[in-house]
């Protein structure tokens, strides 16, 4: 067992701390700007999981930075690969590089995953990066390579320790003895190695804690522990997790718990979360760690509808990249960083320092972000040569592509403006349109409809979703494992009668066969989920007809009537097509 060379005990001092940092709205505001200014981070997954790299005895584990609980190896079992560990290929100017020509401005490293080993040459244990054969202070280099390169150092830290003899609770197949241990020692132990991070490598931009989810992990501590944080640094901004508001993988706050900002998972929620803020972390494949196997990488279109879908709805983005044993950054991710950075160079004022859309829900054609005077149009693709800004009153004073030169024209249109050109727009993924509005954005809502010829689209970004998420990397619903949960529209129907109902839905092989119904008004219809060859490959389905009685604003509803394996489906969207005749 590798050793613990000594526990510096802190005293926090006095038991006013909340009083200590209690904060106007102007004195938040300040301290989190530069955080709300920046808009997209880099997030690092690095540690001794990167040898095996999902791989344990010739067995195929899956986990990456969690294989020593996938794999339920022992401790003495996993310090071997301290011994191991020998990055020579690390750079830290080169990673500091890599986030730069993103377009990145801050980056959050695992100063301490789950598995507790310490990229710092902390002197409050031997169970760090200075006792592989590497031997460097990966911290210390990093801090210095982003403070030559203008980019905000942030530290992830777990609050879990699998390896600390004072963590509670162990591993189920863990041997070690847990009569001995003390919690409250081990809290101690943390605190000095946030002392040594914060005082040694600072000033921190973000301490974005993790692992607090267990039993053991109280609010007593979280309170105390974000309050002794801010007494280190006040300026600080400090993630949610740090306390035990989170509320599932949404990642938001709820209740009276310490926090600055919401984390929600792979995920972007569906609408934002107005008045609050918010980041989003991510990854470029399916792991966080390196994973040898994973090849699963998100395309350029995919990152960069992300990027704007978060920053849309007042959102941050923190893309992770996991760094290999050798310490390189993995090509693949390199490869679509700088895709994102190039099309950020053009782009750039449409994403920093803006804020969230002024229209109530996504608009069917792409994004909207803001700056006073100022909206930008975040075009998917290019949409039949025009787009509608429907609900918004203001008058339209100019309209101009960034970074083309294509001629574009508005007119007053049903519910809103439309900004048109001629041909197509140049980029094939995201489009940035800068229009000059007279005042503040003034919007009113608009209803979903069917259009002239009868037909709805219920897209899945424009729904209310309960117990289930949007997933933006697929454009669908998705995780929908409750069988509660529902996702619902309101949307205007012009006329009564028959209407063809069809969803858009995946289901990958083997987990097929849920049944669900889709009512609309007081009509319904069933279905039965149909097998297709991933979670990502879409297939329509006719369910039928529905028999609407009189027209007007109807609500539709899908909802689980049977999940068969571990997921209902994922769903694209609800169409509705009035039968004529």
């Amino acid at each position: 067992m590798i050793g613990l060379s000594g526990v510096i005990a802190i005293a926090i001092g006095g038991a006013t701390m909340m009083g200590q940092f209690a904060e106007t709205q102007a004195q938040k505001d300040a301290r989190m700007n530069w955080w709300r200014e920046a808009r997209f981070g880099m997030f690092i997954h690095w540690g001794l999981y990167a040898i095996p790299a999902s791989e344990w005895n010739g067995k195929r584990t899956g986990g990456a930075e969690w294989i020593l609980n996938h794999a339920q190896i022992k401790v003495e079992d996993y310090e071997p690969l301290l011994k191991q560990f020998n990055p020579v290929q690390f750079d830290a100017r080169e990673w500091v590089r890599i986030a730069k020509q993103a377009g990145m401005k801050y980056i959050v490293i695992t100063s301490k995953h789950h598995d507790g080993f310490c990229l710092w040459d902390s002197k409050l244990t031997d169970w760090k990066i200075t006792k592989t054969p590497f031997g460097r202070d990966v911290l210390r280099e990093l801090s210095e390579a982003c403070k030559a390169a203008g980019i905000t150092l942030c530290f992830y830290h777990s609050i879990m320790d699998w390896h600390h003899p004072d963590y509670l609770p162990r591993r189920a197949w863990d041997p070690r003895p847990g009569v001995e241990a003390d919690y409250d020692r081990y809290v101690e132990y943390m605190k000095g190695q946030l002392k040594e991070l914060v005082e040694g490598y600072g000033p921190l931009g973000v301490l974005w804690f993790d692992g607090e989810w267990e039993g053991t992990w109280t609010h007593e501590y979280g309170k105390t522990l974000y309050d002794y944080v801010r007494s280190l640094q006040p300026s600080i901004i400090v993630n949610n997790r740090v306390d035990k508001g989170r509320s599932g993988m949404a990642g938001m706050t709820v209740g009276d718990h310490r926090g600055d900002f919401g984390t929600p998972e792979q995920e972007v929620p569906p609408r934002g979360f107005p008045g609050v803020d918010w980041e989003s972390c991510i990854t470029l494949n399916r792991n966080w760690g390196f994973d040898k196997f994973d090849e699963d990488w998100k395309s350029r279109r995919s990152l960069l509808q992300m990027l704007v879908d978060v920053v849309s709805k007042g959102g941050n983005l923190l893309l992770n990249v996991g760094p290999d044993a050798l310490g390189r950054i993995p090509q693949p991710s390199v490869e679509r960083l700088s895709l994102v950075g190039a099309w950020l160079k053009t782009n750039g004022e449409a994403i920093y320092g803006t804020t969230a859309s002024p229209f109530p829900r996504p608009l069917s054609w792409g994004r909207v972000t803001q700056k006073p005077g100022v909206l930008y149009l975040h075009v998917f693709g290019s949409p039949d040569g025009k787009v509608e800004l429907s609900g918004l009153r203001n008058k339209l004073r100019s309209a101009s592509l960034l970074g083309g030169s294509a001629k574009l024209r508005w007119e007053n249109g049903e519910d809103g403006p439309i900004v048109a050109w001629e041909g197509s727009l140049p980029d094939p993924d995201v489009n940035v349109i800068a229009v000059q509005i007279e005042g503040s954005p003034e919007v009113v809502p608009v209803p979903l409809r069917a259009d002239r010829a009868g037909v709805a689209l219920l897209r899945s970004n424009e729904a209310e979703i309960d117990r289930a998420r949007y997933e933006s990397d697929k454009d669908c619903i998705g995780y929908w494992t409750d069988p509660e949960a529902t996702v619902a529209w309101e949307v205007q129907l012009q006329a009564a009668g028959a209407y063809k109902v069809a969803v858009m839905q995946a289901c990958e092989p083997g987990v097929a066969g849920s049944k669900y119904r889709v009512r609309v008004a007081e009509s319904s219809v069933e279905g039965t989920v149909s097998e297709t060859r991933s979670w990502s490959d879409f297939a329509e389905v006719d369910l039928g007809e529905v028999t609407i009685a009189r027209p007007g604003l109807v609500r539709v509803e899908v909802k689980a009537l049977k999940i068969a394996k571990n997921a209902l489906m994922n769903l694209r969207w609800v169409r509705l097509e009035r039968v004529k005749g």
